[in-house]
């Protein structure tokens, strides 16, 4: 702060303080002896009712002092004036901060016990894994969706289904470095009703309803220009982040014709920020465990269910 503001606030505290102090001796004055003990101000309301010139009662008046007292006080002790701190080194910026220490102390005491441990066996640990849930909820879930399962543009990280690997490293390493994913429009190099057609081909590669005649026209396409991120067989390069076609899980749509052209047509990009600079490799590799753990858990219903369902046969 300036010489020049700390001057301007400290004038401005103290003549608002005495002029405060003054108005209040010069209100609580009795009445002068030549001046009758019930002296009116000239207001009459209904006839009869009149506003009298009389004094705070003596409790209001030592109540003002008393708040004075009291301000003189907290300016003496804490920060109020200016550049000064008050007697006690008191401000609040110190204060949170002891309190940040207090909270890390705990934290690390916390993270001290998972940090030695590799992460594919923080996935079988509930209680990583519950630290792990409460840090995804707060920094992942915006995107990801509470439950993880995304939503269109937004990956689900429950199904198996990975872009980049679903290796426990692998994992650590988008959320700690982000990702971006790009697939270029592609309508240029696809002229005439080439869209169409490789899009009816990618239907077929995960065995959903598509124009036969179509696909098949398309399949030489796909081979000679999206092979090359996504392989001949469309199963995707882990290494590039091209999604595996053949599985019926769709990360830019919902598997129909009109959302594959719309990819295909214009193209996506997807970014995921990297989150190290913004959470400890501590909080990552716990939301990391948890996230791997419902994938493990929903991949274990998965195979029960069609037990169950085999066994119903």
């Amino acid at each position: 702060m300036s010489a020049g503001w700390n001057f301007y606030i400290v004038a401005l505290t103290a003549i608002n303080l005495i002029g405060l102090i003054w108005l209040l001796l010069a209100t609580a004055a009795k009445p002068k002896n030549d001046k009758p003990a019930t002296e009116t101000m000239g207001h009459v309301w209904d006839g009869d009712i009149e506003e009298l010139n009389n004094p705070l009662p003596r409790w209001w008046f030592v109540l003002f002092i008393l708040t004075f007292i009291f301000g003189f006080a907290y300016l003496a002790l804490y920060p109020g004036l200016g550049t000064f701190k008050g007697s006690l080194g008191w401000s609040s910026g110190a204060e949170v901060q002891a309190e940040l220490d207090a909270t890390n102390a705990k934290l690390e005491t916390l993270f001290a016990g998972f940090r030695n441990q590799p992460l594919a066996d923080l996935i079988d640990n509930p209680a990583a894994t519950k630290v792990g849930r409460n840090v995804f909820a707060n920094n992942c879930a915006a995107c990801h969706g509470s439950d993880a399962r995304g939503a269109i543009g937004y990956p689900n990280l429950v199904d198996g289904d990975w872009l980049y690997g679903g290796e426990p490293e692998t994992v650590l390493a988008s959320i700690m470095n982000g990702r971006h994913g790009l697939m270029p429009p592609m309508v240029a190099t696809l002229p005439g009703n080439g869209v169409e057609e490789v899009a009816n081909y990618a239907l077929s590669l995960s065995g959903l309803a598509h124009d036969a005649r179509l696909a098949s026209v398309g399949k030489p396409k796909f081979e000679a220009i999206c092979a090359a991120c996504h392989g001949v067989d469309g199963k995707g390069n882990h290494a590039l982040g091209a999604p595996n076609l053949t599985d019926d899980i769709w990360l830019h749509g919902n598997g129909n014709l009109a959302g594959i052209k719309n990819t295909i047509t214009y193209g996506a990009s997807g970014v995921m920020p990297a989150w190290g600079a913004l959470i400890s490799e501590d909080r990552a590799r716990l939301a990391a465990a948890w996230i791997l753990a419902q994938g493990k858990s929903s991949a274990e219903s998965e195979r029960d269910d069609a037990a169950r369902s085999g066994g119903a046969r």
